[in-house]
């Protein structure tokens, strides 16, 4: 379990504390960012990452536990940089305004780089992701021109979203693209016959599958394969996501990021495979 932080004491219980923890309580209580604040237990500087409740990157497991490849990944990367992870869930669509205010230090939770390389300061790529479009067990969908006048479901602000709203030429004219802030909804609408199709990250339907018992199919006309990054705010100068993308690199050069991946794919060739060609 990832250690949360102490709230701060009032009263008489603050009087009676070490001046050390007075010190550190003052730093917290002022205006600096999130990752400047002291975890006593460890002495190390704690950074915000939010993430979003996305399986198999982030998420509860059956213990009330915070786990999945991005939490993996990060709490290794953070420490070798001596910080303290905090993970905060937060509303995917606000993102770029907590980065913005300071609310949070990055986003680390399946972030897609490609496109955005001028939205955001990035570290990484660290692994690579491939979306795609899933329909009914039974569907008559094949391929993508079979998506005429279809119903598909998107979650909101992510690629698939970008791919289906926009021109691009091998989507035919849709019906109707719905988007859904909560990602599982949009596997809740399939299964329902809400909508034909929908379109996300391959192991996110392959986790889904395998927790629900429901079942999909995958088109295998790849919709998008993509870097996976951190990201971090445009103005942020700090120089931790410098710092951060040199981390990464030597966790893919030590077999580390190949090892916690394949915590949980099968395949790490898949998602590593390609980045280690560039």
């Amino acid at each position: 379990m990832h250690k949360k932080m102490k709230k701060k004491m009032t009263g008489r219980r603050a009087a009676a504390c070490l001046c050390v923890f007075l010190t550190a309580a003052l730093c917290a209580g002022c205006g600096s960012r999130s990752h400047a604040v002291k975890n006593h237990e460890e002495d190390l500087p704690m950074i915000t990452v939010g993430c979003d409740n996305y399986s198999p990157f982030s998420y509860m497991d059956v213990d009330g536990d915070l786990t999945g490849v991005d939490v993996d990944l990060a709490t290794e990367a953070f420490h070798r940089m001596g910080y303290e992870p905090k993970f905060e869930f937060i509303n995917w669509e606000d993102k770029k305004e907590l980065l913005e205010d300071g609310s949070i230090d990055c986003i680390w939770s399946c972030f897609t780089m490609d496109g955005r390389e001028e939205e955001y300061r990035w570290a990484g790529p660290y692994m690579m992701s491939h979306q795609v479009v899933a329909v009914g067990e039974d569907s008559e969908i094949q391929m993508f021109q079979d998506l005429k006048d279809k119903t598909v479901a998107v979650q909101s602000t992510t690629k698939p979203e970008d791919i289906f709203r926009s021109k691009d030429p091998r989507i035919p004219e849709l019906r109707r693209v719905i988007s859904v802030q909560k990602r599982d909804l949009i596997f809740v609408m399939l299964s329902k016959g809400y909508v034909d199709a929908i379109a996300a990250h391959d192991t996110s339907v392959d986790q889904f599958m395998e927790e629900s018992g429901m079942k999909f199919r995958i088109l295998e006309e790849p919709l998008l394969a993509a870097r996976l990054g951190v990201a971090f705010d445009k103005n942020d100068e700090r120089g931790i996501p410098e710092e951060l993308t040199e981390t990464l690199r030597r966790m893919q050069q030590d077999g580390t990021t190949e090892r916690i991946i394949g915590k949980y794919f099968e395949n790490t060739e898949r998602y590593l495979g390609e980045l280690n060609e560039d």
